[in-house]
């Protein structure tokens, strides 16, 4: 039985244009003037990959499938003025456990595949939330946040104590960032996954960068290079999309003109629902040039 996306925020509303191709909307249309930027946002990737990839399979209820992990690889740019569509190719589909490849492609080449397991629910025989701990930061309603715009559409997402990864006053601090996200709709699984996918892409760079001096988001794609490379979620629980989340961002390394960061995600009231973890590049143009005039398009 197909999935009725007409309900589900636009973003989210897959068009099959072939067997097994699906086209996505663009989260900016309209002349490359009135963007940012020309890049189509890792984000809106891995959230429209779970949907593709869903409505591929067909499967709705409570009994079907819900994505256990997504790994992406970002190899190219996306461009928000041509098509932005994902061809789903079946691997395995099995009683209790799936796989599925869907790749973006744009004017004959890949911009990104990505690799999809799927699990069905099943009771425990074990359970354990270990070596890990929520933190003790200040709740969505407190006063001191920064509001952020790198959520899926149309969702909330305000930045514990107000932490500016985009200021060159932010003061120098741990490499650590935390978010409180909320969407202002609940959806069945796979569409709270895909909301939620959305906002794992943006932090990890900034946060990467808190602790060192003259480097920020705002330097980005004008005097550094910057961009996600390699892009993974794993969800653990289910969780409802208009409850808050907390995305609590760290970047354990970085060198060699490369990042590594990990968040894990809670609930309000302390369930770890979905861990991510991001390779990304950090380094500087090799021409030694300002690109600021080329930054809606260059990484």
């Amino acid at each position: 039985m197909p999935i009725d996306v007409s309900g589900l925020p636009a973003m989210l509303q897959m068009s099959q244009v072939d067997e097994h191709l699906f086209e996505g909307k663009p989260e900016y249309e309209g002349g490359e003037e009135d963007m940012a930027r020309n890049v189509v946002f890792g984000g809106q990737i891995l959230a429209q990959m779970i949907m593709a990839a869903a409505l591929d399979r067909g499967e709705e209820g409570d009994d079907a499938k819900e994505v256990k992990s997504i790994h992406a690889i970002f190899a190219r740019a996306g461009d928000y003025s041509q098509p932005i569509r994902y061809a789903v190719e079946r691997m395995h589909d099995g009683r209790a456990l799936g796989s599925d490849t869907v790749t973006f492609s744009q004017g004959g080449k890949i911009m990104s595949r990505g690799l999809i397991l799927w699990s069905k629910d099943e009771p425990d025989l074990i359970r354990h939330t270990a070596h890990v701990e929520m933190p003790s930061v200040p709740g969505p309603e407190h006063p001191v946040y920064l509001a952020d715009n790198r959520a899926f559409p149309g969702a909330t997402a305000r930045v514990v104590d107000g932490v500016n990864t985009w200021s060159d006053d932010e003061p120098l601090r741990p490499p650590v960032q935390n978010v409180w996200t909320r969407f202002d709709h609940d959806y069945f699984p796979v569409a709270n996954q895909a909301i939620l996918a959305w906002g794992t892409d943006g932090y990890l760079i900034g946060t990467a960068m808190l602790p060192h001096e003259a480097y920020n988001e705002t330097h980005a794609h004008r005097t550094i290079s910057t961009g996600v490379l390699a892009h993974t979620v794993n969800f653990h629980e289910r969780f409802r999309a208009d409850t808050w989340l907390l995305l609590a961002n760290e970047s354990i390394w970085a060198g060699r003109g490369r990042i590594y960061g990990r968040c894990n995600v809670w609930t309000q009231d302390g369930r770890l629902v979905a861990t991510y973890t991001q390779d990304s590049m950090i380094r500087g143009f090799g021409d030694g040039k300002d690109h600021t005039s080329e930054s809606k398009r260059i990484m």
